[in-house]
């Protein structure tokens, strides 16, 4: 199938500084495999539909079923909806671009992309931090667990997470945007994410690379030293239990959470902290799928088939339905 994209030359406008100021971007996503575009499109629409199920089921059976009316699985519903939101930013507009092979975006809706997608991450990394210390007081205190993990202090730690990170992202958005792009107006990814961004952009960007590492460091590094505190100490906990049972059960539940962490921190980590000279087109994409769609499609997997709760929960749910 030939490629239908152009970059246009008329996407830039001269600037008085003699820089050319660009107007629109061209995400060149998988044009590189262009013998692929359908069958990529056919898997890429296969997740999409996966992740929209999977999450909305998970949300459906903690809202339904009362023995689901808990602290862990009112943070879980948040993380389905966060993770519907989150892919609904991104998988879409993949999915246009591979079936109309027009590949151009707008600079605003390329800033408007980025920020949602920022913002959304961000409100992941908080509420997987929320989640670990959900699971350190149920495993570490449960005595205090009904008092310390109330209706309202449930309610006040999901909203934190959902606006902690919004003005920032905002603001990282705009700064970001307010940047030259003289080099190129092709972007070498399927998304607008900050590190090809930045490599589009001209003049000094030593102070916005810098604003990167710390925001960074913020939201996605400090929640993850604080989710492996909080685990270390479950462990230490587990480890104490009297009994086989009990040890095996709250491994059950910490393990897939775990899992989830390492999938999503580790890809963010390596894709926002390491060094400008490390990156390359190819080793971005990959790990930004693993954190923009492989994690998001295996979340409810995870916690469904590697939770008895919410598989009774679903037992349940389709029993009613088939009578």
């Amino acid at each position: 199938m030939v490629n239908k994209y152009i970059i246009l030359e008329n996407t830039k406008v001269k600037a008085d500084d003699n820089t050319s100021t660009i107007k629109q971007f061209v995400l060149l996503g998988f044009s590189d495999l262009p013998n692929l575009q359908r069958l990529l499109f056919g898997v890429f629409s296969t997740i999409y539909v996966i992740i929209l199920i999977g999450n909305s089921l998970v949300i459906t059976i903690t809202r339904l079923d009362k023995a689901l009316q808990k602290p862990m699985y009112f943070f879980l519903a948040h993380l389905s909806s966060l993770e519907i939101c989150y892919v609904s930013v991104t998988l879409p507009r993949i999915l246009v671009n591979l079936w109309t092979q027009d590949r151009s975006i707008s600079m605003l809706g390329c800033a408007s992309q980025m920020c949602f997608f920022l913002a959304l991450g961000a409100t992941e990394c908080f509420l997987l931090a929320v989640m670990a210390y959900d699971r350190y007081v149920a495993i570490c205190n449960p005595l205090h667990y009904p008092l310390v993990m109330n209706q309202k202090m449930c309610i006040q730690l999901a909203v934190g997470s959902w606006i902690g990170g919004v003005p920032v992202q905002i603001g990282q958005t705009c700064q970001i945007f307010s940047l030259h792009f003289c080099n190129s107006n092709q972007i070498n990814h399927f998304f607008c994410d900050i590190p090809p961004i930045l490599q589009l952009a001209c003049g000094d960007l030593f102070v916005h690379e810098i604003s990167v590492y710390v925001v960074a460091m913020l939201f996605v590094a400090l929640p993850f030293v604080l989710i492996l505190v909080s685990y270390s100490k479950i462990i230490s906990t587990i480890l104490k239990l009297p009994t086989a049972r009990g040890r095996a059960k709250a491994f059950s539940t910490c393990s897939s959470h775990l899992l989830v962490v390492f999938l999503f921190f580790g890809s963010a980590t390596i894709t926002y902290l390491r060094p400008k000279s490390n990156h390359s087109a190819g080793t971005d994409r990959l790990l930004s799928l693993f954190y923009t769609t492989v994690t998001p499609m295996f979340n409810p997997l995870i916690y469904s088939l590697r939770n008895k709760d919410v598989t009774a929960a679903l037992r349940k749910l389709l029993l009613k339905k088939m009578v």
